[in-house]
């Protein structure tokens, strides 16, 4: 049982392995902070996990494999990480999968895998930790959810339409139980919207455009999402945007949306993909054995 008197939150990442998730990770093991792993993949989990352990002052952290479209294996996962702690004070949800494509070349249940990964993975990772601090605010408590959203989440691009479809899911999503959480003093619902971001997913993700996609410039460091997700639970804020060019992006699609519709288009295509590829579903439905650097 976690010490309740040593300071360090209870931290649950959700997606723990991809790169943002490792981020936050990384963060608030820097922190001396009793972690929960949670990801589908065994393998990097581990050796997620060997990596927090060897962090001066960091606490071995718990790891569960689990798919956050598994309602129970998540609530389980939450349950368990109760039971070993006595508490849960943050719970992040970083967890996604990209598919890129046209809605009539994306394979019917790739495009579905991708929408029930960002949005109903959200949802039972938000209800799964709204349970818990919820009756933990009856007791003089609470928590904090953050769920990481994305600048996709506020515009549009073509070639990334069900992941487009599923950020601004989650984007509502967040929305709505920061009203709901509103009747729950101690109970925090934070929405962390990165632009681009070095990560792995964008080479990870499936392809039907002949195309490895790869982060359009300006690219966003993980560790500045990272600090935005403690930024949030540290200062109870309903939200951050991270990225150099969001601000001009969101501009752009609300306030002159003819212009932005002709341009983003040719911009993806210029910017938004590498080297060629066959059509495949990436890690859509397979969990990633390895991750291999960011833009190869």
């Amino acid at each position: 049982m976690t010490d309740p008197l040593d300071g360090a939150p209870v931290v649950l990442v959700a997606g723990a392995t991809g790169g943002i998730g490792s981020a936050v990770v990384h963060a608030y093991a820097a922190r001396g902070a009793h972690l929960v792993l949670l990801a589908r993949s065994a393998r990097l989990l581990e050796r997620l996990a060997a990596d927090v352990a060897a962090v001066p002052g960091a606490p071995r952290p718990q790891v569960v494999v689990a798919d956050v479209t598994d309602a129970a294996a998540v609530e389980k996962a939450v349950a368990e990480a109760v039971d070993v702690h006595g508490r849960l004070d943050v719970v992040v949800h970083s967890a996604a999968v990209v598919a890129y494509g046209r809605l009539t070349e994306v394979p019917r249940e790739v495009w579905d895998r991708v929408i029930s990964v960002g949005v109903l993975g959200a949802s039972n990772v938000a209800r799964a930790a709204l349970t818990v601090f919820e009756r933990q605010a009856r007791e003089g408590g609470g928590g904090h959810l953050v769920l990481v959203g994305s600048v996709l989440g506020r515009v549009a691009t073509p070639y990334m339409g069900s992941y487009v479809t599923s950020k601004f899911a989650v984007r509502g999503l967040a929305r709505v139980l920061q009203q709901e959480a509103r009747r729950t003093p101690g109970v925090h619902v934070a929405l962390v919207e990165p632009g681009s971001v070095d990560t792995p997913i964008y080479v990870l993700a499936g392809s039907y455009t002949g195309a490895v996609g790869r982060p359009p410039p300006p690219v966003a460091r993980a560790s500045a999402v990272a600090d935005a997700v403690l930024a949030v639970v540290d200062g109870d804020r309903l939200g951050a945007s991270v990225g150099l060019a969001n601000r001009v992006m969101r501009l752009g699609f609300s306030a002159t949306p003819r212009l932005y519709d002709r341009l983003v288009g040719p911009l993806m295509r210029r910017f938004g993909f590498g080297r060629p590829t066959p059509p495949g579903p990436g890690n859509v439905f397979d969990p990633s054995q390895d991750v291999p650097p960011p833009g190869c």
